[in-house]
């Protein structure tokens, strides 16, 4: 699953809350500027620490003369709890690389513009999240914009006369809006569905404004959703990647899901809107397309916009299709028609061409679409993973990650796929890891099918000794298995402790074609499970493992097959670890917020009683299996995570104590779906470790 940071508050109503908000701010000037660590690393094994010590890539963007890469690259203070991100140009090549800034605030969302001779970025120097610019050198800071509140992302015209910048709004009533005489009340009255997404209340929603800007400061903006109570770009995750400006500067192409309430929690119908900047008035461009229509792209030429399309209602795991259309004849052209896969990251190359990258049978790379034949060609091979990219001078200059390795910037060959690494951020700490072999195998399935899973061994693994094996259980459900690095799930820092790691790609799952990525809906606890069981039975029948030392973890769905696990395993485990779980389906049903995930997953409600969909999904709720479980558990949760409640972790441990199960849980009050802050990570690896080292070795 996906993470979207919590958007900074704005001041509220009192003028105590200002002042505390100012003393943060002026705390926040003096802490010191977190950079690069030095780690020394001891016989060459992976721990938590070097695991967060590493420097994480992202937000490429090629200047407009196609010489030079701005990147930015966020470090960890462990000491100090806190992240700090700092930006970075090189030239195309890899050559003469420099950190343009070294700031205890950090920035973000970094672009070039006025031709390459400045630095647009987002700073909170000045107390609050706000537009500067800077030369490429990083000197010259000069702040831009003065908006109340935060600035959560920002884009400039292509002519850079005006400013397209993201900022909430206020959403719903307040307690003290009512009752203004109670202005410490602290409960909320809510009398409609969303009230709650993943991991923040929704008291604020995000708008788009656009602002004048005569090169020296932005003014004032126009909120092109004028009063409407809709969300733009759309939440939890969305970002300037749902907003588009025309070449020629006179429209924006925005994703909107224009839904409240009840509606919002049952619909992902999402639109493409085409908003004039002069006449403010807004067309719907894919009126009629049912499902998700999100992060439009504009051709060169601005006769073609493209977008990511989703065709049925209320199923957020659909393929993710590419549609093109002609904005003159409004003629719409499914590019990815006999494309059985995922289209992400469109970026044109001409108004007849169109880079993207898509995931192929668990590996991540760079395709090649023609617009008017819709032939599609594969760029890229390999064990790896794309994850953005831009364009310079007939290269690609990308993002690229493995199992065995973090983002690092590539120059790719577009004609023959040839990748040159670029940035080397990470080396000093890679050439002092040695890291276990990954290895895939194509395991058969109880239905005559076969799964490619990834087996991670063991830094210099012998083959003459037996290690004990952890199953990984992804998350999503419908999210990949690939070449992915993690900070918190990574094989990696689990094989350096001594495992076998084995990680299917079980029914559900992208990149093996739409009817294996469906079969798990409205079959939790069946086909994929069945899938999770061939994977360790295989490996457990080899001589290196020791087939009574398994064990098995996952999160989020990966958590949900813990816990199923734990009931249906056939005393294959001898322990579990399950994160952000779902343990009781019916009270999930009640309990998560987006709706319509849960009816298109589960089939419906579990009061239907005439749905066999949906009763067969209850029916295999984890704790309906409790009375089997007989195996050490370990549980772990945030107290923040709106979208499976704490509660669900909470119950699952207290059942395993009940009855008389060896089991611990590990519950963080401040964090939520995730663990994000860094010393809350550092915890859950060493207490993950603890756990599974106590019962299988």
């Amino acid at each position: 699953m996906k993470y979207k940071s919590i958007m900074a508050l704005v001041c509220g109503a009192t003028m105590m809350a200002c002042n505390s908000a100012e003393k943060k701010a002026d705390a926040e000037k003096d802490a010191p500027i977190i950079g690069k660590a030095t780690i020394k690393v001891e016989n060459g094994i992976m721990t938590p620490e070097a695991l967060y010590s590493f420097g994480r890539l992202s937000d490429i963007q090629v200047s407009p003369d196609k010489s030079k890469i701005l990147y930015g690259v966020t470090y960890v203070g462990i000491e100090q709890n806190k992240t700090n991100r700092e930006l970075f140009t090189m030239n195309v090549d890899g050559s003469d690389k420099k950190q343009i800034t070294q700031t205890a605030k950090g920035e973000n969302i970094a672009v070039w513009i006025k031709g390459g001779s400045k630095i647009a970025f987002l700073s909170s120097e000045s107390g609050s999240s706000q537009i500067w610019e800077m030369n490429p050198d990083g000197t010259d800071r000069k702040q831009i914009s003065e908006i109340e509140g935060d600035i959560n992302g920002f884009t400039y015209s292509p002519d850079e006369k005006k400013i397209m910048y993201i900022k909430n709004i206020k959403f719903g009533e307040r307690t003290a809006d009512r009752y203004k005489d109670l202005p410490k009340a602290s409960g909320r009255i809510i009398d409609d569905l969303m009230y709650k997404h993943w991991s923040e209340w929704i008291e604020e929603i995000p708008h788009t404004f656009v602002a004048d800007y005569n090169g020296e400061k932005m003014s004032e903006g126009v909120d092109i959703l004028g009063d409407e109570p809709y969300e733009c770009p759309m939440l939890p995750f969305g970002g300037t990647e749902q907003l588009a400006w025309s070449p020629d500067s006179k429209s924006i192409a925005y994703t909107c899901r224009k839904k409240k309430g009840l509606d919002y929690a049952l619909s992902t119908n999402s639109d493409i809107y085409l908003y004039n900047i002069d006449s403010k008035e807004t067309t719907n461009l894919t009126e009629g397309m049912m499902g998700y229509d999100t992060n439009p792209v504009f051709s060169p030429d601005g006769k073609f916009i493209a977008w990511q399309s989703m065709e049925r209602d209320g199923y957020e795991a659909d393929k993710n299709r590419m549609f093109v259309m002609n904005l003159a004849t409004k003629e719409k052209t499914y590019v990815t028609e006999n494309f059985d896969y995922n289209t992400d990251y469109i970026v044109w190359n001409d108004s007849q061409t169109i880079y993207f990258i898509s995931c192929v049978e668990a590996k991540t790379h760079l395709f090649k679409a023609i617009v008017a034949t819709k032939e599609i060609s594969q760029i890229t091979k390999g064990e790896y993973d794309y994850e953005a990219f831009g364009i310079a001078d007939g290269k690609l200059i990308a993002l690229r990650h493995s199992l065995s390795k973090p983002n690092e910037i590539y120059s790719v060959n577009p004609g023959d796929g040839e990748a040159t690494e670029l940035s080397f951020e990470n080396k000093e700490i890679l050439d002092q890891i040695t890291m276990g072999k990954v290895e895939e195998q194509w395991i058969p399935t109880t239905d005559g099918k076969k799964m490619l899973t990834w087996v991670v061994y063991p830094p210099n693994f012998d083959p003459n000794k037996k290690y004990p094996a952890l199953l990984y259980c992804q998350g999503g459900p419908q999210s990949t298995v690939s070449q992915f690095w993690s900070y918190r799930w990574n094989l990696q820092i689990m094989a350096a402790n001594g495992y076998i790691i084995v990680a299917p790609n079980r029914r559900g799952l992208p990149g093996f074609g739409q009817e294996w990525l469906e079969q798990i809906s409205g079959d939790y606890g069946g086909q994929n499970m069945k899938d999770y069981l061939s994977a360790i039975d295989a490996l457990a029948k080899e001589p290196f493992v020791n087939a009574d030392k398994l064990g098995c973890t996952g999160a989020s769905y990966g958590g949900f097959s813990v816990y199923w696990l734990a009931g249906n395993h056939n005393k294959r485990f001898k322990a579990f670890l399950a994160h952000a779980g779902i343990f009781n389906l019916e009270a999930q049903y009640l309990e998560t917020e987006e709706m319509w995930f849960a009816n298109w997953d589960l089939g419906g409600s579990y009061w239907d009683r005439n749905n066999s969909i949906a009763q067969r999904s209850f029916a295999n709720s984890p704790h309906k299996f409790v009375d089997k479980w007989d195996t050490p558990i370990m549980i772990t949760h945030g107290e923040l995570d709106y979208r499976i409640l704490a509660s669900q972790g909470m119950m699952a441990f207290n059942a395993a104590k009940l009855r008389g199960i060896p089991a611990r849980m590990l519950i963080y009050p401040n964090e939520n779906h995730w663990i994000a802050q860094p010393q809350n990570g550092i915890l859950f690896q060493r207490e993950f470790f603890r756990w599974f080292d106590e019962y299988l070795k």
